[in-house]
Formats: structure tokens, sequence, C-alpha cells
């Protein structure tokens, strides 16, 4: 197999008691405060960004050449990332918005900080999935099928259905998904897919718009409310 392997077009339905898609619980989890949870800031992330966005401005794009991951982990994080994210009709892929690139610098760059514990959970999850491959279809992650594929991450996916043997592999998981929707929505790929304007001017500000107040299940007098300050809170 190539150092590029072909990753999924589309992932994994999702049950149908779930009511929302895989891209809507991901996008959900990439505008989620989980920065913290991850050791990073959002400085930190915002670095990263901006290095994965320098990589696709180079007039002459060299192979990416990973510094954290090894070759083979590398490849199964470029398989793993677009099952979490897919391409889809709106948008492209987590590999097309560099993602594997973003992990491979928030984990290799020293002003990081990334605690050599992380760095290890994340090494030790990707061997995870490949023994826990090896076990089931006797190939790695990278070398089973989709439907292979599929069938450990439908495993590991959802922690309240989750086996409780598969508890490792849950843990590493979350925080993969989590990382994958942090380089996504940091990305331009992830700001549209958001339909995130910017620092744009606005003529006349007229509020949130309905339809956002009904996504949200809110009202226009939610939205005006104004907590009281305490005295002497800052």
């Amino acid at each position: 197999m190539s150092d590029q392997p072909e990753a999924p077009d589309s992932a994994t339905e999702d049950s149908p008691e779930d009511g929302v898609s895989r891209r809507d619980v991901v996008k959900m989890l990439g505008m989620a405060p989980m920065i913290g949870v991850l050791e990073w800031t959002g400085a930190d992330v915002d670095r990263a960004a901006r290095h994965v966005r320098a990589l696709t401005g180079e007039e002459s794009v060299q192979p990416f050449a990973p510094k954290f991951f090894t070759r083979p982990e590398y490849r199964t994080v470029r398989v793993l990332v677009d099952y979490v994210i897919p391409r889809d009709a709106k948008s492209g892929s987590a590999t097309d918005a560099k993602v594997p690139e973003f992990m491979d610098f928030m984990y290799s760059d020293p002003m990081q900080n990334t605690s050599d514990n992380t760095k290890k959970a994340m090494k030790d999850g990707l061997a995870w999935l490949d023994a826990e491959s090896m076990k089931r279809f006797t190939k790695t992650f990278v070398n089973a099928s989709d439907m292979q594929r599929r069938q450990i991450l439908d495993d590991i996916a959802w922690p309240a259905k989750a086996p409780k043997e598969m508890a490792d592999g849950v843990t590493f998981f979350n925080r993969f998904r989590d990382m994958t929707a942090s380089g996504f929505f940091s990305s331009a790929i992830g700001w549209k897919d958001v339909s995130y304007v910017g620092n744009v001017a606005v003529a006349q500000w007229k509020g949130c718009p309905p339809a956002a107040l009904r996504r949200l299940g809110v009202t226009e007098d939610v939205m005006k409310t104004r907590i009281p300050v305490q005295n002497g809170a800052r």
C-alpha cells in the first residue's frame, strides 16, 4: 500500500436514535472548548493552523515528512481522520484540511510543551488500533478493508454502547476525534463548513438570525438577557 492510502468518502452512518449526522456531532466538538483537555491553548492551535496554512502556500510542495509520527503511524492517522470527518458534498475531508500535518506539528513542535504522557497516549492508541485489527483480521488497520475498519470503530466511537473490554480504544478515539475536530475547524475548509465570516464590518447589527435562534432553542428575549454584576465582581 502507498504512503497515502485511500481514505473513505463517507463515514459510518449514525444510529437512528442519535438524531444528528456524524458531521454535526463533530461540528459541535469543534466549536466546544476542548483544547484545555488536550493541554493546548487557543494560541497553540492558532500557531499550528498558521504552520499548516504555510505548507499549502508553498509554490513547490514537497511530500510531507512527519516529525512525531513514524511513517506507519502517519499512514494510520491519515486513514483514521477521514473516518472522523469524511469528504462530503459541502466540504473536503480532514486530510484535505491537512489535519494529519496539524497533528504532527502539535506533537512535535517544542513550543507546544506537550507532555510525554500525552505523546505516549497517542502512540499507544495507534498501536492499540493495529493490535485490535491484527487480532480480528490478521491485518493492520490501514491494510484492513473498509468494512473491517468500521467494525472496530463502531465498537469504540460510542462510549455509552462500547463493550467494557474496548475501554482503552474508547479513550484513545475520544481524544483523537477531538483533535481531528480542532484541526479541521481551525482550517480554511473548516471555517467555510460552519459559515464563519470572521472580522467583517457589519453596517447594521440586526441581532441573531431567527434560524440560528431556532437551532439553539432560544428566543430574542433570552439573547437580550444580561447577568447582573455583583458588587466587587469583575
